[in-house]
């Protein structure tokens, strides 16, 4: 088998500061590099790590460079109200309020400044 060192998600955008500031206003995330064509954020605990690119770089290959569409991005985070009210102060686009799953957890959704549906996540303490 073979070993994996390291996974990281790329966001096509079109808005790469915009979609910089979404990501580390709501989620534990810092700056790592910043450029015209790539932002690249690491958690503060450098565990996780997001890529932003530009949507028409040369890297992204032409049948890619499309809105999102097919998938969403979880972040399971310790309490999905906390991120709540801070997407209401911030104005992003909330998609649904935080509400609790049949399957133990408080799940928030969010639109990225990409279009990118955000799935915000917490357990649920003590669920049966």
């Amino acid at each position: 088998m073979k070993t994996i060192n390291r996974i990281m998600t790329n966001i096509c955008s079109d808005k790469l500061a915009e979609s910089r500031d979404f990501y580390t206003k709501l989620f534990d995330f810092n700056v790592d590099y910043d450029s015209d064509w790539f932002v690249h954020l690491i958690s503060k605990d450098k565990q996780l790590e997001l890529g932003i690119i530009s949507r028409n770089s040369e890297i992204v290959p032409d049948g890619f460079q499309n809105n999102p569409q097919g998938f969403y991005v979880t972040f399971v985070v310790e309490n999905a109200d906390d991120v709540f009210e801070i997407a209401k102060k911030q104005g992003l686009e909330i998609l649904s309020e935080p509400s609790d799953t049949f399957y133990g957890q408080r799940r928030l959704l969010l639109k990225d400044p990409n279009g990118t549906l955000i799935d915000v996540s917490s357990p649920i303490p003590n669920f049966e």
